[in-house]
């Protein structure tokens, strides 16, 4: 399993649009991908349940990873929101 830390740097966090975004990116992977706030694991290919998290600008987020492309997996989402998601906005 892989995870690291990021913080949401767009300016509406991690709903509607951009999290779209996050979970197709997300579901062009193999692995197993989790998105964590505070005490809460989510399936980052799912959309309501991303949604549910309420994440903000500034709020840091744990993602993880676990299958044959995970660590592709875990960068290129960390790639996606250290873009602030400019190219879809």
């Amino acid at each position: 399993m892989t995870k690291t830390d990021v913080t949401i740097t767009n300016h509406i966090g991690l709903h509607a649009r951009p999290a779209t975004f996050f979970i197709q990116k997300a579901n062009s992977y193999k692995s197993s991908v989790w998105i964590e706030k505070e005490d809460r694991k989510i399936n980052a290919k799912s959309l309501l349940g991303v949604l549910s998290l309420g994440i903000a600008k500034g709020m840091t987020v744990t993602i993880s990873a676990e299958g044959i492309d995970e660590t592709e997996a875990i960068k290129g989402l960390v790639d996606l929101i250290n873009t602030g998601f400019a190219e879809f906005e």
